[in-house]
């Protein structure tokens, strides 16, 4: 194993510090997803368990981290032929999970550790939200290959909560969805920053005008990760919370995501940019790899080389 990977370096770069430890803690939901087929659900819910077997929590905790435990999901449901209008999949079940999911952020955080969180679908966003908002001036950064912008506003077609949640996060959703227990919205459109989407996702333009920064992949690209880093804190501030949806990566990358879209981030682009995104992050997420798209385990390492060094100084 590279030296830069190993556990002694990653110490020395700070995961470890004495008054801050990196808690990791896993949310293995699918419940925003739509079924992948008939009859089958996505495996997203697999991802944690499969990053363990790669080795990212060996790596983490040989570095100082901790293992936080796991907020277990509800059952998913292919309900698309009884669900009424206006309610999204696994709406109650991921109501719930939310609500459980903020809890123990929120005690990690109340503890001053930087949480760490494994999912599972990008639907967790709600409960980071639920425990973000508590707090005053926490901004979010979303790196994703979607806006996940689509809203009852803009979409007849609302229904998974995973490619709806940065609308839901910043209170552009239904209210069921995007005030639970009246704690919407969960961010500040005007502190949220989203990187990553390609050229013709069709919520873009209306992701710009709302929110404080939105840069297309293609652009980030084209910046510095040490300029791009400072734009976000302009925006998000510092103390933020830190969303990396792994389809950011090009599928030549990583094609076990639900929706692989051309034009994403390299490996060593995305490490870059975490590397100067995560010491100023509050806590952070990893969501929608699904290691039934990845039968060799392969995908599963090129992510754990990539989060072991890009958030070697995540403290």
């Amino acid at each position: 194993m590279p030296d830069s990977l190993s556990g002694r370096k990653l110490c020395r770069r700070g995961l470890c510090h004495a008054e801050h430890v990196i808690a990791i803690l896993s949310a293995p939901s699918n419940l925003g997803l739509r079924p992948p087929g008939p009859g089958s659900t996505p495996g997203t819910s697999k991802a944690p368990e499969a990053f363990r077997q790669a080795g990212l929590m060996a790596e983490l905790t040989e570095a100082g981290a901790r293992d936080a435990g796991v907020v277990i999901a509800g059952r998913y449901v292919d309900d698309d032929l009884t669900r009424p209008s206006g309610v999204v999949r696994n709406q109650e079940s991921m109501i719930e999970h939310s609500r459980r999911l903020a809890r123990r952020i929120t005690a990690l955080l109340d503890a001053g550790d930087t949480p760490l969180v494994l999912g599972g679908d990008c639907s967790i966003l709600l409960g980071i939200g639920l425990a973000t908002s508590a707090r005053d001036g926490i901004g979010l950064v979303h790196l994703d290959g979607h806006t996940d912008f689509r809203h009852p506003g803009n979409s007849d077609e609302c229904a998974s909560v995973a490619g709806e949640d940065l609308a839901a996060a910043v209170g552009l959703h239904w209210p069921t969805i995007a005030d639970i227990d009246d704690a919407g919205p969960y961010f500040d459109p005007q502190h949220t920053v989203h990187i990553g989407h390609r050229q013709d996702d069709e919520e873009a333009a209306e992701a710009t005008r709302v929110l404080g920064l939105v840069v297309a992949a293609e652009e980030a690209q084209a910046t510095t990760p040490g300029q791009l880093a400072s734009d976000v804190r302009a925006i998000a501030d510092t103390g933020y919370w830190l969303q990396v949806d792994v389809d950011i990566l090009d599928p030549s990358v990583m094609p076990a995501v639900d929706s692989p879209d051309p034009g994403g981030l390299t490996a060593t682009e995305l490490t870059a940019l975490l590397q100067h995104l995560a010491p100023h992050a509050i806590g952070i997420s990893i969501t929608v790899f699904d290691p039934d798209l990845d039968p060799s385990g392969d995908h599963a390492r090129t992510l754990t080389d990539i989060f072991t060094t890009g958030l070697d100084q995540l403290t």
